[in-house]
């Protein structure tokens, strides 16, 4: 199975008007990607609670929102965003408990409504993940989370992301085009197209496709990571600004890249190997999102779902003047 990157919607919630926005903006992204009236129903209400959650807690906030492809059927990732100063999750939590002075019935909802619920606060503010999938389905949640978003909300990125799974095997990839805009956006796609054909090959060969695809375009960095669960290996091959680490709850180490432009020019590129990786977390990331970040500053967001690290580090740490992609994977036994 092969899944392309779609980026992130952001809806801001400041004001009360807002959350009906969000409510029906939701329901029309399942009605769109197979969710009958029940199940789309059940969209509508985890959204319409996560942002009056925003406007309690944090009176600032946004909501993200995200197609989840997967061979069973789609399903819909909403993410509550703010910077406030955190709040009592297992208080809220329980039925009855409110600060808002409503019922108090909003996230003992939500989590009995969604497929995969999942919360990170600190004092920095809160992450609040929801997944939901049509349950006549029983579509598996797959340990991943992707933050992409581009500069200034313009409609092309020049960012893209890609993975394909193979039984125990994982293919990801991250090109980020030179510049961004549509000219960003075209040299990352064709990366894409000619990594997509066969994800599965060698590193280098795989890099070598992809440099005579793009060869004519503007170029761009770019990395590949290739993981088997059942021999507990990865193999990285990177040219250019593109991030990657290695996280062990107990230790991080940054992957090498070698110089060079992608379509346009690299002298070498080494594939590295990495054994006895299972239990750790594979993050890559584009340069819209700045490198001085380090987990062990948020204690147990290590052990959160993928999705809520990106979320994190996507608000604490983005450039702003740039795309931005924030992949994390969980690497463990097969996904797909």
């Amino acid at each position: 199975m092969n899944i392309g990157g779609t980026m992130t919607l952001v809806l801001t919630i400041e004001d009360s008007s807002q959350v009906g926005h969000a409510r029906r903006t939701a329901q029309q992204l399942a009605e769109k990607n197979g969710f009958d009236d029940t199940d789309a129903g059940r969209v509508a209400l985890v959204a319409t609670e996560l942002a009056s959650n925003i406007l309690k807690h944090a009176s600032r906030g946004e909501l993200h929102l995200r197609v989840l492809p997967g061979s069973g059927g789609a399903g819909i990732e909403m993410l509550a965003i703010d910077r406030a100063n955190g709040f009592d999750l297992q208080a809220c939590l329980t039925d009855g408990f409110s600060t808002g002075g409503t019922q108090g019935t909003g996230l003992g909802a939500v989590s009995r409504q969604t497929e995969v619920f999942d919360v990170y606060a600190d004092s920095r503010g809160a992450v609040l993940l929801t997944r939901l999938y049509p349950r006549q389905h029983q579509v598996a949640d797959q340990r991943i989370g992707i933050s992409q978003h581009s500069m200034h909300n313009d409609p092309a990125c020049g960012d893209v992301w890609h993975l394909a799974f193979d039984g125990p095997r994982i293919s990801a990839l991250v090109i980020d085009g030179l510049g961004h805009g549509e000219e960003a956006e075209r040299a990352a796609r064709v990366g894409e197209q000619a990594f997509a054909r066969q994800p599965f090959s060698s590193p280098l060969l795989l890099l070598e496709d992809i440099h005579q695809a793009m060869t004519g375009t503007r170029g761009g960095a770019l990395a590949i990571a290739q993981f088997d669960s059942h021999s507990d290996t990865m193999k990285f091959v990177g040219i250019g600004n593109i991030g990657a680490f290695l996280i062990a709850p107990d230790k991080s180490r940054g992957l090498a890249s070698h110089p060079g432009i992608v379509g346009v020019q690299y002298r070498k590129a080494q594939p590295f190997d990495y054994a006895q990786v299972n239990g750790q977390l594979l993050i890559m990331y584009s340069d819209g999102l700045q490198s001085r970040w380090n987990l062990q500053d948020y204690p147990g967001l290590v052990y959160r779902h993928p999705a809520v690290i990106a979320a994190v580090l996507h608000r604490d740490f983005c450039r702003g003047r740039d795309d931005v992609t924030v992949l994390v994977i969980a690497l463990e036994a097969a996904h797909a």
